[in-house]
């Protein structure tokens, strides 16, 4: 069995600001808003290198959207940066009013997303984004699992023709993906094979689908992990090749179980293939403040509830 090693921690949103950097560089249509928290965002790299292409909006993300898709009529690239909260919930008229209705190139760039954003509490911890932009008609949906990922979906977007919501975090993970790896929207990553169970992971919970599958091996449990970067458009393919030996399947995922990736997957099953299916998700709720891993721990986003959904849908085949 292929072992997964990392060799350091490293915050998603870092791999954003980097690969905006890049992309800056190279790119002269590329350019970046941002509402007040391009520190937090990673973005002032950009800033410096870039000062007539960038974009300090304040706290006024309604506005941002709005210029932002004003600024793809003159065929520039936007990039838009701020919490995941305040990219989705706070300004979802603006994007589907603006930018989707009209098909409009802006890259909705949501850093601080899920409970790992940690002790800024509930009203900052969104769990209902990927529900909200996916039911967007024609809105890309990326949700990446460490920086090296992360930075390669941000250079990716960029060449993409369309809008696209890509979401990260704030804390540092393990960053264990190759940076050299191939990166195709739409795509889902096979990242071990197995037999007894599917589990299809999405942003910090594929590293503990990971941790899960080492454990599980040594109860005997053959684990294939899948890693969905791109919630939407959905990789059917690889979902349905992998249930065809295992006939169950496990979702993982740092977002409410309404309206999240699992829910997606359910979609492709009872449309193709109906197995059994387990969510580890957070059930139907807000956040609280806390550390990030205690956070984990006690919404159930971890390996242990991993295995846990694990043997539970095992005993359903």
């Amino acid at each position: 069995m292929r072992k997964f090693t990392y060799t350091e921690l490293k915050d998603t949103r870092s791999g954003f600001g980097d690969g905006l950097t890049e992309l800056g560089r190279k790119n002269k249509n590329v350019v970046a808003l941002c509402a007040d928290l391009t520190g937090s965002l990673k973005m002032n790299q950009f800033k410096k290198e870039n000062p007539n292409r960038f974009f300090q909006v304040g706290i006024a993300e309604a506005n941002m959207m709005g210029i932002a898709a004003g600024l793809t009529i003159g065929g520039k690239i936007p990039f838009t940066g701020t919490f995941a909260n305040f990219s989705t919930g706070r300004v979802y008229d603006q994007i589907r009013q603006s930018i989707a209705y009209s098909g409009k190139n802006v890259k909705i760039c949501a850093s601080h997303a899920g409970l790992t954003l940690g002790e800024d509490g509930a009203t900052h911890q969104i769990l209902e984004d990927i529900g909200l932009m996916k039911m967007l008609p024609g809105m890309t949906v990326i949700n990446t699992c460490d920086y090296n990922q992360t930075k390669l979906a941000t250079i990716k977007i960029a060449d993409y023709q369309g809008p696209v919501y890509l979401r990260f975090g704030r804390p540092k993970v393990p960053n264990f993906t190759k940076i050299d790896e191939k990166f195709d929207i739409g795509k889902g990553i096979l990242l071990s094979e197995g037999k007894d169970v599917t589990i299809v992971a999405t942003g910090h919970l594929v590293w503990e689908s990971l941790l899960a599958r080492e454990k599980l091996s040594n109860l005997g449990i053959s684990a294939e992990i899948i890693n969905i970067h791109t919630i939407k458009p959905i990789d059917e393919a690889i979902i349905l090749n992998s249930i065809k030996k295992s006939r169950c399947l496990v979702t993982a995922e740092e977002h409410n179980y309404l309206g999240g990736l699992g829910e997606s997957i359910s979609r492709v099953l009872t449309k193709n293939d109906p197995v059994p299916q387990e969510f580890v998700a957070t059930n139907d709720t807000f956040g609280e403040s806390g550390s990030p891993s205690k956070l984990m721990d006690k919404y159930g986003l971890n390996s242990k509830a991993i295995i846990s959904a694990v043997e539970k849908v095992l005993s359903r085949k």
